[in-house]
């Protein structure tokens, strides 16, 4: 498609290049698009009409979600294929699947929203599940795979046991099982592809789909499952006889009003073989898999609920060596978390004011790609801080942040540091930058980044060259 487009390069070089073969069938269309993803990334916490220049910009953004030609589908499609290419030369990947509710009840005029939460809150709105690809580094490359959905409104009328009745692809759960297909074709076949899920994500025909597509699992046990080889018994207590391999200082989430804390844990492994559930054995046999139980044995008085995690993976695990590497990535799931509050708290999605569920799909997709770019940036200033920042800006911007940070009217040849760019991008935005905050976090990058989006548009009327 045809890009050369001044206004564009302007404002926002990043999101051309990454949607910059999106295919709508209308090439007006999917110049429209890149215009108002530009200034929806320029400002991504404010609403349609804040972030549009004026009236005529603001209905043609509209016009574009409430196009049949502008689906979701086609906004990601663009954005998977820069995944993969940022995937490439990587020997070991995990995509980190997690599932978010986005609450629409204040917008009770956007037709067709669904049942959220349970039937006693009487909320509406969507259910959006993401696979997050990610490096061993914890840094994210992009989305691998998104679901975004609307239950029926009877949902709630079914009982526990009409739901279990249900073939696997008309349940809910059957998102980790799509998720898990469209990771393993975004990656490059070359690359070890780790799927890592919360207790959830224990599904017996989830494990059964990641040894027939040869691609590894690592997920938090739920159920205590029937173990049948090497020992007999439940799960559970089946890892509780093993022996204890060492132990390991883990920091443990704040929860409940109560501070983040270090905790010591002991750490216990073993092969083990599960039956397959009483429903499945026609068509699944026994699941050989490597279980590691990590467990706050001795916690202080004030805690009421210690730390115990089952973790449950196709990759093998040999020695405590294996079993810590295991827990490792284990940790990196919560990098998904942080993702889906980007996308509601930085990009205010749950705040659209759009009149359906159809118009809100393209717009979802579409400010998807911008939240990961935002968190992608954050966690590249602590992975890559040495690296220049045209990775993350473009020529105008950090000559504009150079000069407002050090109010001068000079701006040096060479580019600052993307290390550089992003503490002064989050003191815009509120960080102080004492010696001990630690790195920026993604709130104060959000806010610093639409402070910035202000500066680049004035340096760019005085500078216009």
């Amino acid at each position: 498609m045809d890009t050369e487009n001044p206004e564009l390069d302007e404002l926002s070089a990043w999101l051309v290049h990454e949607l910059h073969d999106v295919a709508l069938g209308d090439k007006r269309l999917e110049r429209r698009l890149l215009t108002t993803g530009a200034k929806l990334a320029a400002r991504p916490s404010v609403s349609i009409n804040q972030a549009c220049a004026d009236w005529a910009d603001t209905k043609a953004a509209y016009r574009l979600f409430a196009n049949a030609k502008t689906t979701a589908e086609k906004i990601r499609a663009p954005h998977y294929r820069r995944t993969r290419e940022r995937a490439r030369g990587h020997k070991r990947l995990f995509a980190i699947q997690d599932t978010t509710y986005l609450n629409y009840t204040h917008h009770p005029s956007t037709k067709g929203l669904g049942p959220i939460g349970t039937a006693q809150q009487k909320l509406s709105g969507m259910i959006l599940h993401t696979s997050l690809l990610m490096t061993e580094q914890g840094l994210p490359l992009g989305l691998a795979s998104q679901e975004i959905w609307v239950r029926p409104p009877k949902m709630h009328q079914r009982t526990a046991a009409a739901r279990r009745k249900l073939p696997t692809e008309a349940k809910e759960s059957a998102k980790w099982l799509k998720a898990l297909r469209q990771s393993r074709a975004v990656v490059p076949p070359e690359a070890q592809l780790i799927t890592i899920g919360d207790s959830e994500s224990d599904l017996f025909a989830l494990f059964d789909l990641a040894r027939a597509l040869g691609t590894e699992l690592l997920v938090r046990a739920a159920q205590n499952r029937s173990v049948c080889a090497p020992e007999v018994g439940r799960l559970w207590e089946v890892m509780g006889r093993q022996a204890v391999c060492g132990q390991l200082q883990v920091v443990a989430s704040a929860r409940k009003g109560k501070p983040k804390r270090q905790a010591l844990v002991t750490v216990r492994f073993a092969p083990v073989s599960l039956k397959a559930p009483q429903h499945l054995r026609k068509t699944m046999g026994d699941m050989p898999l490597y279980a590691v139980l990590v467990q706050e044995e001795a916690p202080p008085r004030d805690v009421s609920s210690p730390l115990c995690w089952l973790l449950l993976t196709t990759v093998p695990v040999d020695s405590f060596a294996d079993a810590v590497e295991r827990i490792r990535w284990y940790g990196l799931r919560w990098q998904i978390e942080v993702y889906h509050k980007v996308l509601k708290s930085g990009c205010g999605v749950e705040k659209a004011q759009l009149a359906s569920v159809e118009r809100l799909l393209p717009y979802l997709a579409l400010l998807s790609i911008i939240a990961w770019r935002l968190f992608w940036m954050t966690l590249l200033a602590r992975h890559a801080p040495e690296a220049p920042c045209t990775l993350v800006l473009a020529a105008h911007e950090w000559r504009a942040l150079y000069a407002f940070h050090h109010k001068t009217h000079q701006v040096p040849a060479r580019p600052p540091t993307v290390g550089q760019v992003v503490l002064w991008i989050a003191r815009l935005g509120g960080f102080l930058a004492r010696k001990n905050d630690g790195p920026p976090g993604v709130t104060v990058l959000w806010r610093g980044w639409q402070r910035l989006s202000d500066i680049a548009a004035a340096w760019l009327a005085f500078h216009p060259s």
